[in-house]
């Protein structure tokens, strides 16, 4: 503890100071046997008794005053000082690994965001490719039966168009025959005439 050091320091301290001006007591009365009507008060060997009294009794009295109010205070504000920077520190250390938690959460909910949201992507592209791939097989049949019909129906009016053809051709090929010969033909045999030479030009 400080305090007790600090006694230890002020015990020593009186200690070394009693022995020193116990020894330099004679000296100090020699060299002052001359001036002593002249010289300082405090270094007047006479008075030698009454000073180290007064001086162990102020000594002692500040001792207790330090050993009592002062230090005691003083290592309250110490330990009070120690304890809140380790409550800080473990405040710290525990927000450290809060945050740590908290920065581990949160990477593995962006990994896993990032993941769902590929998944996401991938089903969406998937379902465009097979609605597109089906709209397009719709089209497609679509627009073969649309084709087909129209072949059938192009098919029919061109039936239709090549026996008007051959009835108009049998009628001119009798109307031509009978202007340039005279001659009366009968329309089948026209008609088969004309779808004769038809056959020979398809």
């Amino acid at each position: 503890m400080p305090v007790e050091r600090f006694s230890r320091l002020c015990a020593g301290a009186v200690t070394v100071l009693t022995t020193s001006m116990v020894f330099a007591a004679p000296v100090l009365a020699a060299a002052e046997g001359e001036h002593a009507k002249k010289g300082l008060p405090q270094l007047n060997p006479d008075s030698f008794a009454s000073q180290i009294f007064w001086w162990a009794v102020t000594f002692g009295l500040l001792f207790w005053l330090m050993s009592k109010v002062a230090l005691p205070r003083v290592a309250e504000v110490l330990e009070a000082r120690q304890e809140k920077i380790s409550n800080d520190l473990e405040k710290a250390s525990a927000l450290k690994a809060e945050a740590e938690g908290v920065m581990q959460a949160y990477e593995r909910a962006l990994a896993e965001a990032r993941s769902n949201a590929q998944k996401e992507v991938a089903a969406s592209v998937a379902a465009s490719d097979a609605e597109a791939a089906r709209r397009s097989a719709e089209l497609g049949a679509s627009l073969a039966a649309t084709t087909k019909d129209a072949e059938a129906r192009i098919q029919t009016a061109k039936q239709e168009a090549l026996s008007n053809l051959s009835s108009v051709a049998a009628e001119a090929a009798l109307a031509a025959t009978e202007r340039l010969s005279g001659a009366v033909l009968s329309a089948d045999a026209a008609t088969a005439a004309v779808e004769s030479v038809l056959k020979e030009r398809a």
